[in-house]
């Protein structure tokens, strides 16, 4: 029944319901509900209201949408090649992109001013059946160092450094689900004040891996390294890294023990830029050192480094209970590092001659690439498909998650979990689990 129909019904029906009596405006009102499809209440209003006009009105349609279809797509396209950015992220990455975004998507200088124009917020429902919630998992396998501790300083605050070069260090565990026999770690190194980051694979967690990584690194940055703070492991707390320190004159500092939050740049890098990378799989061959290096030297370290906004928090305001965060805009590392008079000029050049006409789609095919080339060296046989879509959404998510709970009053008991089957079962799902974070 269409809206047309609908009117035409009720210029019939209103002057019949006006000059009946109540019973015959009884049956009125039972056919016309019957025919409009409508509860009685709403048929009494109606009829009780103004005459109806000779033409049916107009239909508000309300705002129309103004990202379809192509301009949906072209955006789930940067968000995925960009390693999928969080909104205000992406937003800030799309100038930066857009001249390789014209190069694989026909767009008008309308659509393009269009894209440009889209706000973190619209950016959130256009991908919302998109997004996959990830899950976080934590592994430990450092052990705290006993000894010169008295030497290092501890540093309960974040710097206040208003110059690149201070640099928070963590190391970050390639073990998959057991810590025994020699597995790869990753020596993880942000900056705070450009949060320019660089990473280095070690075969082990020993004092001349860790300074050798560290060599390698202060190499590599594209300013002086003039601090370092780092937990209270073994790997860190030694004579060697120490005397690396004094003879370099880099401020050593060391967090307090059980305090995560003290290293708290570090700890979310340990997740963006190694585990939602590598996963949680486990590496112990030198292939996969050579492997995974040339990964964090090349094209994961200006991927992210120079096409990867990031935002920093700038103060924080508090009134009463409540405490207000005040962002600076997102930048991505690079544009800080040519923003400041601190960073090396030679190095800075080096860059710049690095970067220019550098595509980051093309950066992110091969850096797809080189993680399934890793991921082959743990896998022999075919890789394990993924067992979640994106466009399941939350709750299929949460049901597939749930954990398996086994009745406590009909089972038997079993002397054995392998001949349990819904031990076996929820065994056979943590296996499943695992290979999904690869």
């Amino acid at each position: 029944m269409d809206r047309a129909w609908k009117h035409t019904l009720m210029k019939t029906v209103h002057p019949r319901y006006q000059k009946a009596d109540r019973t015959q405006k009884k049956v009125i009102l039972d056919e016309f509900c019957q025919t409009y499809r409508c509860h009685r209440k709403h048929a009494i209003r109606l009829l009780n209201g103004p005459v109806p006009s000779a033409n049916p009105p107009p239909r508000r349609n309300g705002r129309q949408r103004r990202y379809k279809g192509y301009m949906v797509k072209v955006l789930e396209a940067v968000w995925e090649a960009s390693y999928y950015l969080w909104s205000a992220r992406l937003k800030a990455a799309l100038p930066t992109w857009m001249p390789w975004i014209r190069q694989r998507f026909p767009l008008s200088a309308a659509q393009e001013e269009q894209l440009l124009a889209v706000s973190p917020a619209t950016i959130d429902r256009l991908l919302a059946d998109v997004k996959l919630r990830l899950r976080r998992r934590t592994y430990g396998t450092t052990k705290p160092g006993t000894l010169l501790k008295h030497m290092i300083p501890i540093q309960t605050q974040a710097w206040d450094v208003r110059r690149p070069g201070f640099l928070e260090i963590d190391t970050v565990a390639h073990c998959g689900s057991s810590s025994e026999g020699p597995f790869l770690s990753t020596l993880d190194t942000t900056d705070l004040h450009t949060t320019w980051t660089e990473r280095r694979a070690i075969p082990n967690k020993g004092q001349a891996a860790v300074v050798e990584a560290l060599t390698d690194i202060q190499t590599a940055l594209p300013f002086p390294l003039k601090g370092l703070d780092a937990d209270g492991g073994s790997e860190f707390i030694n004579i060697s890294l120490l005397h690396f320190c004094q003879d370099r004159k880099i401020y050593f500092t060391r967090s307090r023990p059980y305090k995560k939050n003290d290293n708290a740049h570090i700890e979310q890098k340990n997740w963006t830029h190694v585990r939602k990378i590598l996963g949680y799989a486990r590496f112990d061959s030198e292939q996969a050192l050579h492997a995974i290096n040339d990964l964090y030297r090349n094209e994961l370290r200006l991927f992210q480094n120079v096409f990867q906004p990031s935002v920093k928090l700038l103060k924080k305001i508090k009134r009463g209970a409540r405490v207000t965060r005040v962002h600076e805009a997102p930048k991505s590392p690079w544009q800080r590092v040519l923003a400041s008079p601190h960073s090396d000029p030679v190095k800075v050049k080096t860059l710049r001659d690095q970067i220019q006409g550098l595509d980051p789609f093309a950066l992110s095919e091969v850096i797809d690439k080189k993680l399934l080339a890793i991921q082959r060296l743990v896998f022999k046989g075919p890789l394990p498909k993924p067992k979640f879509h994106p466009a399941w959404g939350r709750k299929k998510l949460r049901r597939l998650e749930s954990p398996i709970k086994a009745p406590t009053s009909t089972l038997p008991t079993w002397h054995d979990d392998s001949q349990n089957p819904v031990k076996r079962l929820e065994i056979n799902l943590q296996k499943e689990r695992f290979l999904e974070t690869l």
